[in-house]
C-alpha cells in the first residue's frame, strides 16, 4: 500500500530524507555540496507555494516530489511545477510516481491552477513514459542563464 502525505514545518526531517532519495537517484546532478540547514527547510516548507510529498510504503520513504506553484500575472491562475520527482530502484514500477503525481492535481486544483508542468530529458526513458501516460508532451529547449 502507498501512503503519499504532504509534508508541513514539522516535517524536516522527512525532507533531510527525500533529500537524501533525490541525491541517490539524480546523483550529483543537482544534490551536491552542504545539505541545507533545518531552519532554510522549515522556511521552505512554510511556503504555501512549495509543495512536497513523499510516499512511503510501510515505513520505508518509497518516493517524493517537490513542486511549486507559479503565480501567473497574465491570468488569476497558477501552474505548478514539478522540480523534482524520485522513486527509489527497489520500488521502482510499483505506481509510486503516480500516485504522487495524483496526489498533487487535488493540491493544485485548490490552489486554483490550471496544469502542472514537468520535464523530462530524452534519454531517461522511464520518466518520459510515465509523463507520456499521465499527459500530453511538447518539444521545448531549456536554457540556463547564470546570474553573475
Amino acid at each position: 500500500v502507498i501512503e503519499v502525505r504532504r509534508l508541513r514545518v514539522a516535517d524536516v526531517d522527512a525532507l533531510e530524507e527525500a533529500n537524501r532519495l533525490f541525491a541517490e537517484a539524480f546523483g550529483a546532478a543537482g544534490y551536491h555540496g552542504t545539505p541545507p540547514g533545518k531552519d532554510h527547510l522549515r522556511r521552505l516548507l512554510a511556503d504555501e507555494k512549495f509543495i512536497a510529498l513523499v510516499a512511503n510504503m510501510g515505513a520505508e520513504m518509497a518516493g517524493a516530489l517537490a513542486a511549486y506553484e507559479l503565480v501567473k500575472f497574465e491570468a488569476e491562475r497558477s501552474e505548478l511545477y514539478i522540480y523534482d520527482l524520485a522513486v527509489r530502484e527497489e520500488h521502482r514500477r510499483q505506481g509510486v510516481a503516480t500516485a504522487l503525481i495524483e496526489a498533487l492535481q487535488p493540491i493544485a486544483r485548490d490552489k486554483g491552477a490550471w496544469v502542472i508542468f514537468v520535464q523530462a530529458d530524452p534519454p531517461d526513458a522511464p520518466a518520459v513514459a510515465l509523463y507520456d501516460k499521465l499527459g500530453r508532451g511538447e518539444e521545448v529547449l531549456h536554457f540556463d542563464i547564470g546570474v553573475d
